[in-house]
């Protein structure tokens, strides 16, 4: 079986103020918050691309669900990395980020193999690099029907 990750899972502090962050800062498109009348129900969706969506859901509840104890973030254990087209788009995402409450932690600057390149955090300390790289091709859609690339 071949893997295919189609949610990306954020624990977040304050549901709402993280569904502002990414909706009306970073311009992902959401339903909005669904399912808070149940008991550790409420979440939100953004689709990032066909196949994958990001959900925010409340630190909480991700424990609940899990059964494991609450623990303090930590937000040096993953990083999720947003590659852009074009060198500019960084410094415009970075910008965004920033005047939505992001924090940016990295300006963007030239990396070692010939990229562009910053960092940022978000609401709850959740680390996003955004990258450039002249060297990659553009991306191209994923078959989910076949689970195969397109070559």
């Amino acid at each position: 079986m071949k893997p295919h990750i189609s949610i990306i899972t954020l624990a977040v502090t304050n549901l709402e103020k993280s569904v502002r962050f990414y909706r009306d800062g970073l311009g992902l498109k959401t339903r909005g918050i669904v399912g808070a009348d149940y008991d550790y129900g409420a979440a939100a969706f953004f689709d990032l691309q066909p196949g994958l969506s990001l959900a925010l859901w409340p630190r909480e509840s991700l424990a609940h669900e899990a059964g494991v104890e609450l623990q303090p973030p930590a937000m040096t254990e993953f990083m999720l990395s947003h590659c852009v087209t074009e060198r500019e788009f960084v410094d415009e995402v970075m910008q965004q980020a920033a005047q939505s409450g992001g924090e940016i932690v990295k300006a963007a600057h030239d990396t070692l193999l010939g990229g562009y390149a910053g960092i940022f955090k978000d609401p709850d300390g959740h680390l996003w690099e955004v990258a450039w790289n002249p060297e990659a091709p553009p991306a191209e859609p994923v078959d989910t029907a076949s689970d195969t690339q397109p070559e």
